[in-house]
């Protein structure tokens, strides 16, 4: 994973990762097998989006792109997919200071699937959020979005989904044989 602002280091792993063959060039076949979901908050949705641009000028697919409470910096454009990208989906809450693009679109339709702009009303349905500073007391609907379990739990099932895989399915497979931990 990847902070917002580490977009070209995010870009410079994926093509390491898809140049399989180690020729120091990303070739028709590497870019074919490529399965890439990006996603992101607030500032790091609009860069999942710059990122899935990025590799669209080099024909490599992405499969999703999920934005939660997107937000531009001023020279960016999180509103329009690329056509490299097959399925987008977009959740925002519309309150306070910052606050998500409600509306996504496809710049090719024929290719990108628009799965969704979904609200969220933290003022209807709040979540609780303790792990705040102190910007998170100004926007609070904002902050609420990263610990809302219920949508990263979505989101979890679209990732899974797009690999072809249920959650239900991915979640015995890694009980089945955990990640080692550090500790």
């Amino acid at each position: 994973m990847f902070e917002n602002r580490h977009r070209k280091s995010a870009y410079r792993a994926i093509l390491r990762a898809l140049d399989t063959n180690r020729d120091g060039v990303v070739s028709a076949q590497e870019k074919s097998a490529a399965r890439i979901v990006l996603f992101g908050h607030s500032w790091g949705a609009a860069a999942a989006v710059a990122l899935a641009r990025d590799l669209q000028r080099l024909g490599i697919p992405v499969l999703l792109t999920a934005q939660v409470d997107s937000v531009a910096k001023l020279w960016q454009n999180d509103s329009v997919i690329p056509g490299n990208v097959a399925e987008a989906v977009n959740y925002y809450q519309p309150h306070g200071l910052i606050h998500g693009r409600p509306r996504i679109t496809a710049a090719d339709p024929a290719r990108t699937q628009i799965l969704g702009n979904y609200l969220m009303d933290y003022r209807k349905d709040p979540v609780p959020c303790s792990a705040s500073s102190w910007f998170d007391h100004i926007t609070p609907s904002h902050a609420q979005s990263e610990c809302d379990t219920r949508l990263w739990t979505k989101i979890e099932d679209l990732l899974w989904q797009s690999f072809g895989w249920s959650s239900s399915a991915a979640h015995a497979v890694l009980q089945a044989d955990p990640v080692p931990s550090n500790h």
